[in-house]
């Protein structure tokens, strides 16, 4: 609704606007051709007020009213919702490696400066022009670079990255929302704390660990009840349709996601088929009591002399688990092939059934809104609660204050709890 009502103010009232709120943990917004505009639940969570969510809407809109253009890494990166899927050096692995999450694919979205320049100016305009106070916009950045400093390396392109800071950005956006409300003589401008606080009350906060999580060196799916072992230090990606690694150097993937066929065989047959695999090796196998059908091969890439020669070479499983097929794939450059081969079918021939009552059962944490009974410091606040003192910083940036900062008898703070 309030997506709506922003974009019939817009420099572009007449094309189609759609909204979704993303399940990703990533702390990230963004705007791709055609009026889509997508929030994730991560950067849900750390706002604190309507107007805060408004100015980045507002923002967001501003991409897509002043027709930016999205800029792609030149590192061959790979990139899901804001989500790593895995460095891959060789552009060929990529169709090993294609990940869909509700749909969307896409590379790294990066805007130019002076892009994001003006989407700070349009989400001024925007979100004033609906009532709100654009100042909270800028606060909201302060918690970006407040969340985004506590991490040593950030392995998710989130806001800050996908929107690089044009320069001085909370100056300027405090004295653009200050000219545009003078100017236009606008009082009263809205807020809404406790009216958006309410709205995300338990919600999911972090990742959700009944889509998949991993636990020393191994991979639980507690809602499709498996577990498979995992290449040790590569970098993983977690999405609804498929769980992928990769090392950093991007020299191979690794990854399982669900596969259509009526049988094993049938799966990997149809497989190679569509993506034009050339099978060298083709064999019915068991993985841990349970039906499977393995292949082995190459895609094949035209060279520089014309000839088709073998660009990627991968080994898969198709097994057949609980009414589905898993399609477990390991693919690199042909001459890394026998480093890695052994590896990837010890990964696959570990996957089984998952038993493990305290995997299955394991809970995500969920945003908890908590009412100051008297008036106290954050920090005594969320002694208060039991909040352990290891996080304590982070509790004060998801509130979008400081420890010492006061908070009065009667208002509402953020904690987590399972």
């Amino acid at each position: 609704v309030q997506g709506q009502a922003m974009a019939k103010i817009s420099h572009r009232p007449n094309i189609p606007y759609h909204f979704r709120v993303l399940d990703s943990d990533a702390i990230n917004a963004f705007a791709v051709p055609g009026g889509y505009v997508y929030f994730t639940r991560g950067i849900m969570a750390y706002f604190n007020n309507e107007a805060q969510f408004a100015g980045v809407l507002g923002h967001e809109i501003g991409h897509i009213t002043a027709r930016h253009g999205v800029v792609q890494q030149t590192n061959q990166t790979l990139a899901q919702l804001g989500l790593m899927v895995a460095v891959i050096s060789d552009q060929r692995l990529a169709q090993f490696a294609e990940t869909a999450n509700q749909g969307l694919q896409l590379m790294f979205l990066k805007y130019r400066r002076d892009d994001e320049r003006q989407s700070d100016d349009l989400g001024v305009q925007y979100s004033s022009k609906t009532g709100y106070d654009a100042h909270q916009m800028a606060d909201f950045f302060l918690t970006l670079q407040r969340e985004d400093a506590t991490k040593a390396t950030s392995p998710l392109p989130e806001f800050l990255s996908t929107h690089p800071d044009p320069g001085d950005r909370l100056n300027t956006v405090n004295k653009l929302a200050t000219q545009y409300q003078q100017t236009n003589n606008l009082t009263n401008l809205k807020t809404n704390r406790n009216s958006y606080l309410r709205l995300i009350d338990n919600m999911v906060y972090g990742p959700d660990p009944r889509q998949g999580f991993m636990e020393a060196g191994i991979f639980y799916h507690p809602e499709m009840r498996f577990q498979f072992n995992t290449p040790p230090s590569w970098i993983y990606s977690n999405t609804p349709s498929q769980v992928t690694f990769a090392p950093k150097d991007g020299s191979a993937v690794f990854f399982l996601r669900t596969a259509k066929g009526n049988t094993p065989e049938d799966a990997a047959k149809t497989f190679a088929e569509q993506a034009k695999f050339q099978v060298t090796d083709a064999r019915s196998i068991q993985v841990n009591g349970l039906q499977a059908y393995a292949i082995m091969g190459d895609q094949l890439a035209q060279s520089q002399n014309g000839q088709m020669v073998p660009a990627v070479r991968a080994v898969l499983y198709f097994i057949q688990y609980n009414n589905m097929i898993f399609q477990m794939a390991g693919a690199c450059a042909p001459d890394n092939f026998q480093k890695h081969s052994s590896n990837f079918q010890t990964y696959m021939n570990s996957f089984k059934q998952l038993t493990d009552a305290s995997k299955i059962n394991m809970k995500p944490e969920r945003i908890s809104l908590k009412t100051i009974n008297r008036a106290s410091t954050l920090q005594q606040a969320l002694a208060s609660f039991s909040v352990p003192s290891g996080r304590y910083e982070e509790m004060a940036i998801l509130n979008g204050m400081k420890l010492t900062g006061q908070v009065a008898a009667g208002s509402m703070i953020k904690v987590v709890e399972k």
